[in-house]
């Protein structure tokens, strides 16, 4: 860090096991019930998405957000997209947002 710079926080390391960019075409609106396959933190560059989840919780993520999507197994969540295209950093993190053991 540089020695004029103002302190920020910064969080402990996660590994991560795989980083994929995701273009939504425009017009896909929704997705039915579907899961991950595996803990995935989901930036969103551009668009916006609404997720529901199996106990009815309702989010809706804007753009420059982010949101950790955990349900790999059961029923999964619904994805209602906005109508544009969207373009979405996904980054697959094995043991979800959990600290490694020191």
């Amino acid at each position: 860090m540089h020695p004029d710079a103002v302190p920020f926080d910064v969080t402990a390391s996660y590994q991560a096991s795989r980083v994929r960019i995701t273009r939504i075409p425009a017009g896909m609106r929704e997705v039915a019930w579907h899961k991950v396959p595996d803990p995935v933190l989901t930036v969103r560059l551009d668009g916006s998405v609404e997720y529901e989840t199996s106990d009815g919780e309702v989010r809706h993520v804007q753009a420059g957000s982010f949101v950790l999507v955990e349900d790999t197994h059961g029923k999964g969540h619904l994805s209602r997209h906005s109508s544009e295209a969207q373009t979405v950093i996904w980054v697959s993190l094995p043991n979800g947002l959990n600290l490694p053991p020191t």
